[in-house]
This record gives C-alpha cells, sequence and structure tokens, in this order.
C-alpha cells in the first residue's frame, strides 16, 4: 500500500514524496480511512511507528475541504518537545494548502503566544497546563472546533494532566472529531475515552507495551558511586554513534551533563527546569551532531524525533515498565539495530523484577571491570558470579567521536 491509495489532499502527498515518503506504517495504514471519515479512533501502537502522521494527515484533509475557520483542530501533547515535533509537521504539511499552526506550551515566554493566538490559526498544538492558562485569560476561544487529538494520552495521565484535560473539555464544542492516540491502554485511558468519545473505533498495532525487536538489551549491575566510571567505559569500549542517557532527576542530568562535559564529551542536556531555549538548542545540536550525547530525565522518553540514535543507556532505572519500553523505543527506529543498557544497582532489584515480568523475558547481565562480586548474586536463572572485581583502567583513550 501506498499514501497514494488513501484519500488524503494531494498537496499533502506531494509534501510526503519530496521528504521520500511513500509507504504507510501499519498505524496509518488502519488509522487514516477511518479517521477521514470522521469517526473517532482510538490508536494503539507502540513508541516510533508514525503516529504523527497517522493522525496529521487526516486531520488537514478534512480542514481543507471546508471553508478554514480558526481554531478547528486542536491537538494536545504531553511536553514542550512533542509539541515542537508535531508543530513542525504540521506546518510542513499545511504550507501548501495556506493552513496555519500555531504551538503554545509552558516554559515559553507566554507574550508572543498570545500575540500568536489573538491574530489566529486553523490549528493549535498545546501542551495542557499552558492552554488553560490561555484558556483562563480568555486568549483563545474553539467555538468553531471540528477536531480533537490527544498525542501520547498515556503520557498526559501519567503526567498529571488528567484534572486539566476534564477542565479544558467542558469549554470545547460537544459536536467534533476526537482522535485518541496512545503507546499503551490502562484503565485510566479507556475511562477517559468513555468520557469524550462517541462510539470510536479501535484499531491496535502489534504487541502493546513491548520492546521493539531490534533493540538489543542488556543489564550493567553496578554500585550507584561507580556508575559515571561505568558510563565511561562504555563510550570508551563500544561504537557509539549517539547516546541517549536518561536519569532520573533534574539535578541527577545537570550534575552527570556537567562531569561528561568537564571530561571533553560532545553532550547536551535536557530537563524540566532547563528554558525552552536551551532545551531546543540541546535537541537541535543532538539531532545535527553537534552533541554525540545527550543527557535528559523522562521528558525526552516520548516524542523524541531523532534519526540514527545509536544507543539507549538507563543510568537510573526507569519507575515502571512502560518508561522502559518507550525510553528504550527511542533506538533501533526505522527498522535499524539499536542497543539499551541497563545500570541495576543492589536498590534496584524489584524495578528491574517488575520490568522483566511485563516484557516477558530476563535481559542478559554483562559483566565489566570493576564490577563487585557482591552484585552478581542476584542474577536471574542463578547465574554464576563471573563478574569478580578487576582493577578497572583509566588509561585507555576515548574514541575521538565522542570527544571534542
Amino acid at each position: 500500500m501506498h499514501f497514494d491509495d488513501f484519500e488524503v489532499d494531494k498537496r499533502c502527498l506531494s509534501v510526503l514524496k519530496s521528504q521520500g515518503i511513500e509507504t504507510p506504517t501499519p498505524v496509518q495504514e488502519k488509522a487514516i480511512p477511518v479517521a477521514l471519515t470522521g469517526k473517532d479512533v482510538i490508536a494503539i501502537a507502540q513508541t516510533g511507528t508514525g503516529k504523527t502522521l497517522a493522525f496529521t494527515l487526516p486531520a488537514l484533509t478534512r480542514l481543507a475541504a471546508n471553508p478554514i475557520a480558526k481554531n478547528s483542530v486542536l491537538i494536545l501533547t504531553p511536553t514542550r518537545e512533542l509539541a515542537v515535533q508535531v508543530h513542525r509537521v504540521v506546518e510542513e504539511l499545511g504550507k501548501p494548502m495556506n493552513i496555519r499552526c500555531t504551538a503554545v506550551y509552558g516554559g515559553a515566554a507566554i507574550g508572543p503566544q498570545t500575540t500568536a493566538l489573538k491574530k489566529g490559526s486553523s490549528v493549535l498544538v498545546a501542551t495542557p497546563g499552558r492552554l488553560l492558562d490561555h484558556m483562563r485569560r480568555k486568549n483563545i476561544r474553539f467555538d468553531q472546533l471540528d477536531t480533537l487529538i490527544f498525542d501520547e494520552a498515556d503520557r498526559m495521565l501519567d503526567m498529571g494532566f488528567l484534572p486539566d484535560i476534564r477542565e479544558i473539555m467542558r469549554k470545547l464544542p460537544k459536536e467534533r472529531q476526537t482522535l485518541m492516540f496512545s503507546a499503551t491502554f490502562p484503565d485510566e485511558i479507556a475511562r477517559l475515552a468513555g468520557e469524550l468519545m462517541r462510539d470510536p473505533e479501535r484499531v491496535s498495532v502489534g504487541l502493546v507495551a513491548k520492546p521493539v525487536e531490534l533493540v538489543n538489551q542488556s543489564v550493567y549491575t553496578v554500585f550507584p558511586e561507580d556508575k559515571a566510571r561505568l558510563l565511561d567505559q562504555i563510550f570508551d569500549e563500544q561504537h557509539i554513534e549517539s547516546a541517549l542517557v536518561f536519569t532520573r532527576t533534574k539535578d541527577r542530568t545537570e550534575r552527570l551533563y556537567r562531569q561528561l562535559k568537564k571530561k571533553g564529551y560532545k553532550v547536551g542536556a535536557i530537563h524540566g527546569d532547563r528554558v525552552q531555549r536551551d532545551r531546543e538548542k540541546a535537541l537541535d545540536g543532538f539531532r545535527n551532531g553537534t552533541f554525540k550525547i545527550l543527557i535528559a530525565t523522562d521528558v525526552a522518553s516520548r516524542g523524541l524525533d531523532v534519526e540514527g540514535i545509536s544507543h539507549v543507556v538507563n543510568y537510573d532505572v526507569p519507575q515502571s515498565a512502560d518508561d522502559y519500553i518507550h525510553r528504550i523505543g527511542r533506538t533501533a527506529r526505522a527498522n535499524m539495530e539499536g542497543d539499551a543498557i541497563t545500570f541495576v544497582s543492589p536498590a534496584d532489584h524489584q524495578a528491574l523484577a517488575n520490568i522483566e515480568k511485563s516484557i516477558g523475558r530476563n535481559i542478559p547481565r554483562k559483566d565489566w571491570e570493576g564490577a563487585a562480586p557482591v552484585l552478581t548474586l542476584w542474577r536471574p536463572n542463578g547465574a554464576g558470579a563471573k563478574g569478580a572485581a578487576r582493577k578497572s583502567s583509566s588509561s585507555r583513550r576515548r574514541p575521538r567521536m565522542l570527544r571534542r
């Protein structure tokens, strides 16, 4: 099947062809025809499967078929980064149709956003908190809303946006099309869909909440104080084209960023306390290869559109199996292989067990120079203590590709 087989606006198709995109992914193949009919849709698919085009193409096609109106399409996203990414896609596809798009999100000055909202556009991409702020200030109305889209709906609930979402919904027209895209379908999402949608058609692609098959997963057992040394050793020994390193907190992200930068690594960082300008600079630098390493909290586990990430490193074990799956889904995209490495300390034993139970397999353990023997005692299936402590070498030269 090709995009030409859909009744998508031909101006959108020419943009796709100019980008070399001709064949739809499974979620696009299933969701687009239904969304084009105007029906409500719940689409469940793993991260990195092309959900953005699956809702953007039908939304813009239906929008272009009628007289252009202000705020006809509202796309809600959980993070600033995802809002920026979706905004970029909508602008590229909508430009030939003279469809304008505005993005509003926290961490950026509210004044320019207010000006853009009052000027008006047909499509609005927003994070719930900032959108609600504008609505309370009466900067925007949705009298002509036709399509409401939730992108990464499960993540929005994970981040505590449900009260904001309910308040926003009370101010939207009841007669509308609602599209909900998510990587998982927990009970909370089912309840929300029941409240907001009318007889939605559900499409699912692949196994929900399972890791991408092309990701090579591994676990290194390490005491917390040795994590920086282990990360240095991995960068030294493995061929790493680009690495996304996840940490648990903003402070740990900032601290590791400074440590790696001091050592001469080409590194950027994003977390919730960084201003939007610095976050965009870090992401752009990671995309264009200026930075070979990006240190991030879970703000980057979903919606981060960066091709060619060779390694994901869980410097800290994620809090849930879903978070683990979304983190490692940043690599092995576009049918390419990738590596996901997780650092596990003794206190993380139960968290690791929960992840392995969820994905239905034991993640292979790997030894490293400097591993303490005690950490091998809780390997699965009674694996022996092969990781006896060995004196680590600090004299190896690190690969130039990660250095300035």
